[in-house]
């Protein structure tokens, strides 16, 4: 790999970039994310540093560079439109022993930024190490398409049951199985609030015998493409699809790839429900037009279940 995979800590560290213009806005985002000690050196700064500056989040150097610039810096970013300038700032910071970054020039960098998805305390990056950046950009919508979006809420949640649960289970294989058991459960799954998620974490608890399986009723309609994402989602979770008889068709293949498959018709749905259901598995039952299909429609008050009409 050209590039070592890492998330570091920049809480309270100098990082010191090079240049006040749009390309530096964008990485003092990132860095203000982060809570770094971040310090501008240029001569003038864009109206939105600037602010950032005036605001105390950030330091200004008003100034033209010199490698006195990198004393007691943790990072290094050159983010000026002079690429001679940033071949010295690289070469300077090197000498130092210094991370640097200089922007859309993977040549001159001992890191990169990746493209991120942010769910906080949960982050994604995917990186194509500056070989494809719409690539990358691809990736991370698709991967934005099946992180449910209270993955922020579910792990900070976990975060703090964490004592909790050791109270509860004396083993770590124990505390694994109830946690899988958690996260997989459908309530869970769309679960708004800390309310919500305390309700099905003290269930649980008292219920030793709970079920890994879920069960996802979802209608298809007609056309693939008007689909929600949490349709397409929950479909990639799956672990069993079920599908109408003779209807093998693009919403199965849009399901998980590696599950398995199985035909139903109006009287062995709820047979095949139960069975899988009860294997602990998660279970995906496809359906065009729901409101014809009694045994769809009685699955809905019988079991615990993401319903997910088209739209």
């Amino acid at each position: 790999m050209d590039f070592f995979p890492i998330f570091l800590s920049l809480k309270n560290r100098k990082v010191v970039v090079i240049g006040g213009g749009e390309v530096a806005c964008r990485k003092v985002d990132l860095l203000l994310k982060a809570n770094a000690a971040i310090t501008v050196v240029s001569p003038a700064l864009h109206p939105y540093l600037n602010k950032l500056e005036k605001d105390n989040l950030i330091s200004w150097t008003q100034k033209e560079y010199s490698p006195e610039d990198l004393a007691d810096a943790h990072q290094v970013w050159a983010t000026t439109d002079n690429s001679d300038l940033n071949k010295q700032i690289f070469n300077d910071a090197q000498a130092r022993g210094l991370w640097t970054n200089v922007v859309d020039d993977p040549k001159h960098c001992h890191f990169i930024t990746p493209s991120m998805i942010d769910r906080s305390p949960i982050q994604v990056a995917i990186s194509s190490g500056g070989a494809s950046p719409v690539l990358v950009r691809f990736l991370r919508e698709k991967l934005e398409t099946q992180l449910p979006q209270n993955l922020s809420l579910l792990a900070s949640f976990a975060g703090e049951q964490r004592e909790r649960i050791k109270q509860h289970y004396g083993t770590v294989d124990e505390r694994r199985k109830f946690w899988e058991i958690f996260f997989r459960h459908p309530l869970v799954e769309s679960a708004e609030n800390e309310e919500m998620l305390e309700s099905v974490f003290t269930a649980l608890l008292k219920d030793q015998e709970q079920q890994l399986g879920g069960l996802y009723l979802i209608e298809t309609g007609m056309d693939p493409e008007l689909l929600s994402l949490k349709a397409l989602r929950l479909m990639q979770q799956a672990e069993f699809v079920l599908y109408p008889e003779r209807q093998n068709d693009i919403f199965v293949d849009l399901c998980r790839r590696d599950a398995d498959r199985e035909e139903y018709n109006e009287s062995n749905l709820p047979v095949l429900v139960d069975k899988y259901l009860h294997e602990g598995l998660r279970v995906c039952v496809l359906s065009e037009k729901p409101q014809a299909n009694d045994r769809f429609a009685a699955l809905k008050g019988q079991h615990d279940h993401h319903y997910v009409p088209c739209l």
